[in-house]
């Protein structure tokens, strides 16, 4: 029998932020670093276990699978991509059939819920026929990640038709030249807003919501304005600490907005009260407006309060790498298996072992931190 330990050191979590005065950050979460390199053509160590189930050495179980189908974005987000970012050839992006048997195998190995993420998933040509193929293979859930730019009525009803249950929208800004400048596109950013009132009036299985990325300077004084969406639409607004994923390697801790300090601002427009994780692995602390609006919002604080100790998700990116952690430097390349030849039951150990190689937490505060060489359009959200 595998028997497994889970530090009592390591969760990072917390069960809310008290509504009053803000005075800073009250928790730092020391977690051990990540060190290693793209394993490209390299098989992880075998895992001490032969249960058919992604875990890691930690006792945590993968029941949530991040699948880039993508690196390629029509955005180039300030704290993101470069202007002039240059993206993989399209001979390395998975295929129909590769996104397919993977999202199958991970359902056999106990994966609930898929995410298809990117870069930008709408830029595919053929996202109607992904969508509908991977609805097919037993997760419980499907979600899409989108910046909403390609997105209206006819074509979320016909996801919604393909099988997908629910989607996810991006929105930094409201101000029409702020938004210019955050995302350098060309896009307006009416055409992202109508696309989430359009999300909010399909009818998806599960909620619509929108993430917002916070960064001092930026547009934290938006974040009433964001959460106003919430109020109006009935969705799920939530906002994301800036994190250290740009490309230009240029993150600053003094543009962190702690999530404490953005439930102030909001709180001080729209008084909240603390709804708490809809599962213990949930990413999103969410609250609900005190004078019973319909809608949320979330906050996902992966700087101030780490939630790694309950993670339960696992990512492969747009070329087929197995990476365990958002900030993993070590990634597992599935590619010379999907490519070479080799059984369902082959790749199929060759997760479970990679799985098991999951680092116990980021490590984001800590002396030594080193950023994935790879930004978030190339890891997949």
């Amino acid at each position: 029998m595998l028997l497994m330990r889970r530090d009592p050191d390591t969760s990072g979590r917390f069960d809310g932020y008290a509504i009053g005065k803000f005075t800073g950050p009250t928790m730092i979460v020391s977690l051990p670093l990540i060190s290693g390199q793209c394993r490209t053509g390299v098989t992880p160590a075998p895992a001490p276990h032969d249960t058919p189930r992604l875990i890691d050495s930690h006792g945590r179980a993968i029941r949530d699978l991040r699948l880039s189908i993508t690196d390629r974005c029509n955005f180039r987000c300030v704290y993101c991509l470069d202007p002039d970012t240059r993206f993989m050839p399209h001979d390395r992006v998975m295929t129909i059939d590769e996104i397919e048997r993977l999202a199958r195998l991970c359902v056999s190995l106990g994966v609930e819920k898929i995410r298809l993420t990117g870069g930008e998933p709408t830029v595919r040509n053929d996202l109607d026929e992904i969508i509908t193929r991977v609805s097919q293979v037993g997760a419980k859930d499907l979600a899409l990640t989108t910046n909403g730019s390609r997105c209206d009525a006819n074509s979320l009803r016909r996801w919604r038709d393909a099988g997908l249950s629910r989607i996810t929208f991006s929105i930094d800004s409201l101000r029409p030249d702020r938004f210019a400048a955050m995302t350098r596109a060309k896009v307006s950013v009416e055409t992202v807003v109508e696309a989430i009132e359009a999300a909010s009036r399909v009818d998806f299985d599960g909620p619509v919501k929108v993430n917002a990325v916070v960064v001092r300077g930026w547009n934290d004084d938006e974040v009433a304005d964001l959460a106003g969406l919430a109020r109006r639409y009935g969705i799920e607004m939530r906002f994301i600490e800036f994190m250290p994923l740009d490309a230009s390697r240029a993150w600053d801790e003094s543009r962190l907005v702690p999530a404490a300090e953005i439930v102030e601002r909001i709180h001080a427009r729209f008084p909240l009260v603390a709804a708490g994780r809809v599962e213990a692995s949930a990413t999103s602390l969410d609250y609900v407006f005190a004078d019973g609006t319909p809608g949320r919002v979330g906050m996902i604080a992966p700087v101030t309060r780490p939630f790694c100790g309950e993670c339960s998700r696992l990512r492969i990116t747009a070329d087929a790498k197995v990476r365990p952690c958002l900030f993993s430097l070590d990634e597992w390349d599935l590619r010379p298996l999907l490519r070479g030849g080799a059984g369902d039951d082959e790749i199929a150990r060759f997760m479970v072992d990679a799985t098991w190689t999951k680092q116990r937490g980021h490590g984001i505060r800590s002396g030594d931190f080193r950023q994935p060489e790879r930004t978030m359009s190339a890891i997949g959200g």
